[in-house]
């Protein structure tokens, strides 16, 4: 196996549990942003994350309020729009911050990004979320300040997770041969574009899922049993 110089991991599932993202952060963001919009709508940054809100939704001309519902709808939805994810990290910030919560990870985890990082590899994120909420999730972890841990983060501004071409960027935006990359994800469909990228991959299936039989990706019940 080539040698591992650079781990990506994505979050939810993986680094963190689904129902944390599911069961807090989304109903938090859901609940607020009628009021940020019309509170922060004239903030440039807001303005531009709207319109581009509207563009992706084919909208010639649209009211505030119509984003604004629209904007819900997706969140119902779990689109993964770019503008919501970078609207919901304005929110959750401001969540944060306020000691509202504090972002899941799994006990194990910080533990072994420290050994991973001290043993010279180089930690990237990859997710759904925006770059910013990526930052805060690590900043405001459980487990204390984990952003020091990591050298780049990755959002779908880099490309849809299950293509391809998104991991041959990023791969290029590290700067190493996709082949001493691992991946790490709980969706195996982005497990395939990693590795259809080149990339090394590990599948994490967190209990009560049982491993599987004979999985499409090394398998993990958990990040102690990843040895890069």
């Amino acid at each position: 196996m080539p040698e591992t110089r650079a781990i990506v991991t994505d979050i939810e599932g993986t680094t963190s549990s689904i129902s944390f993202v599911k069961d807090v952060l989304f109903p938090y963001a859901r609940k607020r942003l009628p009021a940020f919009v019309e509170t922060h709508g004239d903030h440039p940054e807001v303005q531009h994350w709207l319109h581009v809100a509207a563009k992706e939704a084919g909208y010639i001309e649209a009211t505030r309020q119509e984003v604004v519902e629209l904007l819900l709808r997706w969140i119902d939805e779990d689109r993964k729009s770019t503008a919501l994810k970078a609207l919901q990290g304005m929110i959750w910030r401001e969540g944060y911050e306020a000691g509202d919560y504090r972002a899941h990870v799994y006990p194990e985890v910080a533990a072994r990004l420290r050994a991973w990082r001290a043993d010279g590899l180089r930690l990237y994120v990859y997710s759904s979320g925006s770059v910013p909420a990526q930052q805060l999730f690590f900043g405001y972890s459980e487990a204390g300040d984990l952003t020091p841990l990591f050298a780049g983060y990755f959002d779908t501004e880099t490309g849809p997770k299950r293509e391809q071409a998104s991991y041959e960027k990023i791969a290029a935006a590290i700067g190493e041969q996709p082949q001493h990359l691992l991946f790490l994800s709980d969706i195996a469909e982005e497990l395939d574009a990693a590795h259809a990228a080149g990339f090394q991959t590990g599948w994490l299936v967190r209990p009560p899922q049982p491993l599987p039989v004979q999985p499409a990706h090394p398998a993990y019940a958990d990040f102690d049993a990843i040895a890069p």
